[in-house]
């Protein structure tokens, strides 16, 4: 794990502008590196194992801060010409700059992996940077007359001088109202994003951004059998776990139960026998039935047969969140809440001290596999529907017991550039028919404020088809958000989160396949439970094993009752207690400190119905709590958040 940060310009002041900038990063790392040429600085947080790590590369006027994990490091290193000896030597940072000797701007399409990296060329007096193509490593900069500032962390590029902290208010009202997908904003009006698959240049006090990685290029494969693409996803797939399995003893992965996290789980246990070394501890968000609830087993039945069965089946020793020493619940979120948006959900904070306990460094998670390649076929049904093949349509319809004419309606309206208000809409007022309680969004909004601030404009969309609801998804950001979170949360631990599904030759993978390897009528996921069903999964031997040998290698990679089961995430009985309990335990004493609060904080609150909601809470249905209660939060988040921003800036002061 690493962070980066960098100056462009900043005068005299540069060094002491640096360390101030690689302070606000301390979670990163316990080693800080400095580097100041004439007219850039750049700086690198990083573990004490790394202090070997150099940023400037001698005799070349290049010098370059990163933080990456690059894949497919032997190919990279053929097509760059390097010998095979020595090659372990090389850092990733190397390799980048390297692939910036060699091809220019052009380097970042040539890399695989995740990272963010800035490159100062003193010869051409330009930095150039480049981000990943989903944005798993976060980029963050500033333009001020001062200079240009970026940086890993938002933290570090508001430490940075001349940096203005006023709060992007278009940002807020959209984080009290919805949940805010953006690839360029901030809560910071004078902090922007890298956008994923970008690269910029900075020179002269200009920037300009160009797209290194276009998605829909991705061609599309060619027909084949479904054997044929269960060994071609398959053979991607341990190659994207196997690239992610650098790093110290022990590894950590996610277990829901589910598709995704089982097999990354089984595909990296496999992979680390063979190396000799030992299996991922897996971390199960629910608590175990000895302290979970009474009602957990019936509600959780399908997820905890699901992880034992994929325990038992590679020895793997499960940790389960503990819900009953979750009291410093609510202490965590609100430490997140320091910049709005860069919080892990309540069952990761959960997990995060658990893992770092047992001495975990990596976390493998199966996020971004329902927008990539075990998609559900999104957008399937309404190309069914809309190209004639209503026989389809409905038998598509059947696998999730939708009723054809109903089912009909309620595709063409989700799937239309205004689908999701209309959706919406028909919601409120199918509720207001049948006289059901309706709970609007935004309830806690200042109105003043809500009338002032328009709201940030969603992106209008067609995603009718599978291939074109996946570029939507790429394109809306949404993927970059949770990795930006889950990076910045997870460094509070000394946790890196790494995503196998997330692998940028697994998405164009999916990107060509054939709609219907994605959704048949006898079950969704298709491509993704035919291939971990079969009997040899892949072409590829394990090999010899020069560690513990694995007895399931030659098996399927899921047992039948994981890969085939569809009844997951079904509620079969009224949801027990939730780890947002702790959150609904402390809102008394929540209540109490926002009453006392000043006016002035509540810039962007109506105090009168924070206050109000606060009460009700206590009262609403139990599956509703948990929505409810984060909506609420919400607003809680951004009070904390104005009341301790950094160095005294954006302090809410009463609008004019």
């Amino acid at each position: 794990m690493a962070g980066m940060c960098g100056l462009v310009g900043g005068g005299q002041g540069a060094a002491g502008a640096l360390d101030a900038m690689l302070a606000a990063m301390a979670d990163y790392g316990a080693e800080g590196k400095a580097w100041c040429g004439r007219g850039c600085g750049l700086g690198l947080r990083h573990q004490a194992e790394n202090a070997a790590a150099q940023l400037q590369s001698a005799g070349s006027g290049l010098a370059i801060t990163a933080a990456a994990r690059l894949d497919d490091r032997d190919a990279l290193c053929d097509a760059l010409g390097l010998p095979p000896a020595g090659r372990a030597a090389h850092s990733d940072r190397d390799l980048i700059l390297a692939a910036y000797r060699l091809w220019g701007q052009e380097c970042p399409s040539r890399l695989f992996g995740d990272y963010a990296f800035a490159i100062w060329d003193a010869a051409k007096g330009r930095l150039f940077c480049a981000r990943d193509p989903v944005g798993v490593q976060p980029f963050y900069y500033a333009q001020t007359p001062r200079g240009f500032a970026f940086a890993s962390a938002v933290e570090a590029v508001l430490a940075a001088p001349g940096v203005p902290g006023e709060l992007d208010e278009i940002m807020v009202r959209s984080y009290l109202t919805s949940d805010p997908t953006t690839t360029t904003r901030t809560f910071f009006q004078a902090v922007r994003k890298l956008p994923p698959g970008h690269s910029m240049v900075v020179k002269g006090g200009a920037l300009r951004l160009r797209r290194h990685w276009r998605p829909e290029e991705s061609p599309r494969l060619p027909p084949a059998s479904d054997d044929d693409y269960a060994e071609q996803f398959l053979h991607l797939y341990r190659q994207a776990v196997r690239d992610r399995l650098h790093g110290p003893d022990p590894m950590g992965t996610h277990l829901s139960g589910g598709l995704d996290s089982s097999s990354i789980a089984v595909l990296a246990a496999r992979e680390l026998r063979r190396q000799g070394r030992p299996p991922p501890l897996a971390f199960m968000w629910q608590p175990s039935l000895e302290e979970g609830p009474p009602e957990a087993e019936a509600y959780w039945r399908a997820d905890y047969a699901a992880v034992a069965a994929v325990a038992q089946q590679e020895g793997l020793q499960v940790f389960h969140g503990r819900w009953r020493s979750t009291a410093n619940l609510v202490a965590r979120l609100r430490e997140d809440s320091a910049f709005p948006g860069p919080t892990a959900s309540g069952r990761e904070l959960i997990i995060q001290p658990q893992a770092a306990a047992q001495g975990v460094r990596v976390m493998l998670s199966g996020w971004g596999g329902d927008q990539g390649v075990s998609n559900f076929g999104t957008g399937l049904t309404a190309a069914l529907l809309l190209s004639g093949r209503w026989r389809e349509f409905a038998a598509n319809m059947q696998l999730v017991g939708g009723r054809p004419v109903r089912s009909a309606v309620h595709t063409l309206i989700r799937h239309t550039p205004y689908g999701p208000e209309l959706h919406l809409a028909l919601r409120l007022l199918v509720k207001r028919l049948r006289g059901a309680p309706v709970k609007p969004k935004g309830v806690v909004i200042n109105p003043a404020f809500a009338r002032k601030v328009r709201p940030m404009a969603s992106p209008r969309t067609i995603r009718v088809g599978v291939r074109r609801s996946m570029l939507a998804t790429l394109r809306s950001g949404v993927l970059a958000m949770r990795t930006e979170n889950w990076t910045a949360s997870g460094a509070r631990h000394g946790l890196e989160y790494r995503y196998p599904l997330l692998d940028r030759r697994l998405l164009e993978f999916a990107l060509g396949l054939p709609p219907e390897q994605f959704r048949r009528p006898e079950a969704a996921r298709w491509l993704m439970r035919h291939a971990l069903s079969l009997d040899k999964p892949s072409g590829e031997p394990f090999g010899q094993p020069f560690g513990e040998p694995c007895p399931h290698s030659n098996a399927p990679i899921l047992p039948p009752q994981v890969c085939w089961d569809q009844s997951k995430g079904i509620p079969v009985t009224t949801p027990p207690v939730s780890p947002e309990s702790p959150l609904l335990t402390a809102l008394p004493s929540i209540r109490r400190e926002l009453a006392a609060a000043s006016p002035s904080r509540a810039r962007y609150i109506d105090l009168a119905r924070l206050l109000e909601h606060l009460d009700l809470l206590g009262a609403t249905r139990r599956e509703e709590q948990r929505f409810m209660a984060f909506e609420v939060f919400h607003a809680v988040q951004l009070l904390d958040f104005a009341s301790k921003s950094p160095r005294g800036k954006c302090s809410p002061t009463a609008p004019s």
